[in-house]
């Protein structure tokens, strides 16, 4: 019996090979006719993909239904709260910043940039805050050290979202606490991304779960691992605690990132700690993935949403653009200053800070266009941190042209891949760059995973998204764009202090480089649309 259901089972397979040989050809032009008139694509990516469906028998077509569907026009991932309730918000502040932009103000920053901030006004609704500390961690074990520390002062909410969540001895380092947390009356919420978090077992998912613990899974698999979304995944990496603090950057849950893998050894990166305004933009991004993963719309109750003060709690849980004016009037006669209120923004010893987001559901690649501004701003240096580097053409022409311009650019990348194909990939571009006279460095100190830019020692972009096609137009990413000398200088004192463990590829070395290498710098090129 077991045998004649083996014999029905491998002929049906026999028959569906078969059928789909047989209509391969009608399959390939239905995909072709989609991809070129029914998805508004980069033209490389649309040659490449038919490339794909018509040279690559069979696996074309695989190929296409795992990583070539298009969420551009989709709008699952839009909640109509959050947009009314800060809609009045955005248009307040605005106008302020266009007011406070035009006067004679003595800050540098604010005279350069502000039309990048209005830009992130309007394209994401990003709003500028001002009431911020920052905190920089480059090394995994003091940023977890931090991050386990302020998870033991949760008071009433603990969110908590990475791309990778692996099931090891960092992980078993949270979980006792945010179990010790639940029992004191402190709500936990969990987001993985399903490829990130695809190794994790579900005994352990089930474990948090009946801890109290709410867990939820972007784009999760089906029918064990397989995933028809896996091209598109959930890179954030967000904590926000109680409102007040935030966590963004390039560290997920796992031993490598502690140092502990002898693949990558020391492991270097760069993750953020807000404490003030901007957390509660984090929190805002994490609520609309959260809602979209879990279905529960967290944006339906204000106490998540709250800063230091009442009034603006108070705004959230009633709602109303003309409640919203009454209250900040009233916060004018006490002598507080709201984010739309030009004082605000003048706030000494402060940190400016604008929390970016882009992804496949975005119209605008607002990542993307935030280091492309970076770029055609920059008058002195620019210098970039990035484990993968596979720009599109608008993002290798503006650093061409700053670096033909003057502008002391500078490229680090790691020596050890971790993804070879976008790996020797990353090196044909940077060979670009050599030849348009920039500086392009080997981190050879272990494995470099930091994520991010900076400009003149003015502003800086740092977060989760990689200086790479996929993170500009397929990874859901988070960055802050961060408006403050002090920081800024932080950052770059950073990327100075890895100079002496990099080394330098010089235009002379890199023309000398083997044969075997150039075809696969070429090869992997010609696939950097789908990396």
């Amino acid at each position: 019996m077991v045998i004649e259901i083996v014999e029905v089972m491998l002929d049906g397979l026999d028959s569906g090979f078969s059928w789909l040989i047989q209509n391969l050809v009608i399959i390939n032009l239905f995909f072709s006719i989609l991809i070129v008139f029914f998805q508004r694509r980069d033209p490389k990516s649309v040659w490449t993909w038919l490339f794909a469906l018509n040279f690559i028998p069979v696996f074309g077509v695989l190929f296409y239904l795992f990583f070539g569907q298009d969420l551009r026009k989709s709008k699952m991932f839009r909640v109509k709260e959050v947009e009314d309730r800060l809609s009045f918000s955005v248009k307040n502040q605005e106008q302020v910043i266009r007011d406070y932009h035009v006067m004679d103000s003595h800050d540098p920053v604010v005279q350069d940039y502000g039309s990048l901030t209005l830009y992130n006004l309007e394209t994401s609704g990003a709003v500028l805050t001002i009431r911020n500390t920052l905190d920089i961690f480059t090394d995994g074990q003091q940023k977890f050290e931090d991050l386990r520390r302020e998870l033991r002062n949760a008071k009433h909410y603990i969110h908590f979202q990475y791309y990778i969540i692996k099931n090891d001895e960092v992980f078993d380092s949270i979980v006792p606490i945010l179990k010790s947390k639940v029992r004191e009356g402190v709500e936990v919420r969990v987001l993985a991304d399903g490829m990130g978090g695809r190794f994790m077992p579900k005994k352990r998912w089930e474990e948090l779960r009946r801890a109290g613990i709410k867990v939820g899974i972007f784009f999760p698999p089906i029918l064990g691992r397989l995933n028809l979304r896996v091209n598109y995944r959930n890179h954030r990496k967000i904590v926000v605690i109680d409102g007040r603090i935030g966590y963004v950057g390039g560290f997920n849950i796992g031993k490598e990132y502690i140092s502990k893998d002898s693949r990558f050894g020391y492991w270097r990166d760069t993750h953020l700690k807000i404490c003030g305004d901007a957390a509660l933009s984090l929190q805002i991004r994490f609520a609309l993935d959260w809602n979209y993963a879990v279905h529960e719309n967290l944006f339906l109750s204000g106490k998540y949403f709250c800063a230091d003060f009442d009034e603006e709690c108070r705004c959230w849980e009633r709602g109303g653009a003309d409640l919203e004016q009454e209250l900040l009037e009233e916060m004018e006669t006490q002598g507080k200053r709201p984010w739309s209120d030009p004082g605000y923004m003048n706030s000494d010893g402060a940190t400016g800070i604008q929390i970016i987001s882009s992804g496949p559901d975005t119209r605008t690649k607002n990542i993307r266009d935030n280091y492309l501004e970076l770029f055609h701003k920059a008058k002195d240096h620019i210098y970039i941190q990035t484990p993968y580097f596979v720009p599109d053409d608008a993002i290798l022409s503006a650093l061409k042209i700053a670096a033909r311009s003057g502008v002391d650019v500078r490229l680090m990348i790691p020596c050890k891949p971790d993804h070879p194909f976008v790996y020797w990939a990353t090196y044909s571009y940077a060979g670009d760059l050599l030849d348009a006279g920039a500086k392009c460095y080997i981190y050879e100190n272990g494995f470099l995973h930091a994520k991010g830019i900076m400009v003149d020692g003015m502003v800086s972009c740092y977060g989760t998204a990689n200086m790479d096609i996929r993170s500009f137009e397929l990874n859901f990413e988070v960055n802050a764009v961060i408006y403050d000398e002090a920081a800024t200088e932080k950052l770059e004192q950073a990327f100075l202090d890895d100079l002496p463990h990099c080394q330098e590829m010089t235009k002379e070395r890199y023309q000398k480089r083997k044969l075997i290498i150039r075809i696969k710098e070429q090869f992997c090129r010609l696939l950097s649309p789908l990396l």
